[in-house]
């Protein structure tokens, strides 16, 4: 069905960097919400003013004549008329449909350029000037808007905070869709269809959900910030430094040619839960999942060590499970909308893909930080020596967690000579 967009020309739509669909799980408090984004078909940002704008484009019609370019939005998505589907859309938002795209930036007193960084920023699709936003879109952007005016946030960074909520809510709301919403509609009696049984079900569970997506994201900021506040400078807030590694599965690649899609799935879902259990119980941060590899972080080494070799010696005992190679490497990184960046992360791919089979493989710089903690000895003759010195004393010798053994040189691919170490838990005598 198309949109009748007459009055608004086609502007050039950016490259799209999250996914598409989102839905606002704290309703009006947050806001930010497409009243369409939860049907995945499109969402409010229009593309252009409507027409006497400066920024119209040429009309729409002509683009009956001319294949409408790749760098412009294509007008033809319309939110969904589906009687259910536009039920469920007010049952989550908890409001129905009043504005064009225009229409809401004006109300909310925002430029139409702004409110479409906006909408674009937190995954939306370019809808025209369909009729399809709620009166939380325009408090959404008269929140953002005004950050940026009371000298809060700068315009790029309340787009980066648009954009960050966006990625990670989009990605929530397709889990709790694809996983959690699909196995609990199943009809619970013959003869009823799945349609029938979600709107009481979502609406059974949307409060309870919005609470606790709410008490978690406070308790996550509130860790986050303790760990800001802590740093020993202004520098050090920003660019931190962290050991970090990546959990790999070996024979991936081979496994996906060999299991059906469903065995894969469960596989992915059973390494991705068992890292993030384990790198969450001894006190490291799960970075990301990359379907057959893990990126965690830890504020010291000897936590990142415990998490490697904890990782290793689990899926080790899982006979479902292939080998796992582990890579860690500490320094400094760069944190950016909850990832990180920098030498340091690029180390630690390396040196997960030459890591060994059940092994762990760490740099130089990592295992410096293991023996300055006392965590690991320099070397066994050095834990010799302090044993002989501590027993020659009457003491009780140094208790080591862990032990280093030194590996060849090796060149790693954009980062020169390595000498990595292999990292093993050491049984103290």
């Amino acid at each position: 069905m198309t949109v009748d967009d007459t009055n608004s020309g086609a502007g050039a739509k950016p490259p799209s960097d999250s996914s598409s669909g989102a839905s606002d799980s704290s309703g009006s408090s947050s806001g930010s919400s497409s009243a369409v984004a939860s049907n995945g078909s499109a969402g409010p940002s229009g593309s252009a003013e409507p027409s006497g704008s400066s920024e119209s484009s040429p009309a729409s019609s002509s683009s009956s004549v001319h294949p409408t370019p790749h760098h412009e939005v294509d007008h033809t998505a319309e939110p969904t008329h589906d009687p259910l589907a536009i039920r469920l859309e007010q049952l989550i938002l908890g409001a129905d449909r009043r504005y064009t795209p225009f229409q809401a930036a004006r109300t909310a007193g925002v430029s139409m350029e702004l409110a479409s960084r906006f909408w674009r920023a937190m995954g939306f699709a370019d809808i025209g000037q369909a009729k399809a936003l709620t009166e939380a879109d325009v408090l959404a952007l008269r929140r953002l808007a005004g950050l940026v005016e009371a000298g809060l946030l700068s315009e790029p960074m309340a787009v980066q905070v648009a954009r960050s909520t966006g990625q990670t809510t989009a990605r929530l709301a397709e889990w709790q869709i694809d996983s959690f919403l699909e196995g609990l509609t199943e009809p619970p009696e013959p003869g009823m269809t799945r349609t029938e049984v979600t709107y009481p079900l979502v609406e059974l569970l949307l409060p309870e959900l919005e609470e606790f997506l709410v008490y978690v994201w406070r308790r996550q900021l509130a860790a986050a910030t303790g760990r800001v506040v802590q740093a020993a400078d202004d520098e050090e807030m920003v660019d931190r430094r962290l050991a970090v590694g990546f959990a790999d599965l070996v024979g991936f690649t081979r496994l996906t040619r060999r299991l059906e899609e469903e065995e894969l799935g469960e596989l992915v879902e059973a390494f991705e839960t068992t890292s993030a259990d384990l790198v969450a119980a001894h006190g490291g941060r799960l970075i990301k999942t990359l379907g057959d590899e893990v990126l965690f972080a830890a504020d010291d080494s000897g936590t990142a060590a415990e998490i490697a070799l904890r990782l290793i010696e689990t899926m080790t005992h899982d006979e479902t499970m292939p080998a796992l190679r582990v890579g860690i490497a500490f320094g400094t990184v760069t944190t950016r909308m909850g990832d990180v960046f920098g030498t340091t992360v690029n180390l630690a791919s390396r040196l997960t893909s030459i890591a060994p089979k059940d092994g762990v493989l760490v740099d130089g710089a990592f295992a410096e930080e293991l023996v300055r903690t006392e965590d690991a000895p320099a070397s066994e003759a050095d834990a010799a020596e302090a044993a002989a010195a501590a027993e020659k004393e009457g003491e009780e010798p140094p208790s080591y967690r862990f032990a280093l053994q030194p590996m060849w040189q090796r060149p790693v691919r954009g980062l020169g000579v390595v000498e990595p170490w292999q990292l093993s838990r050491r049984t103290n005598a």
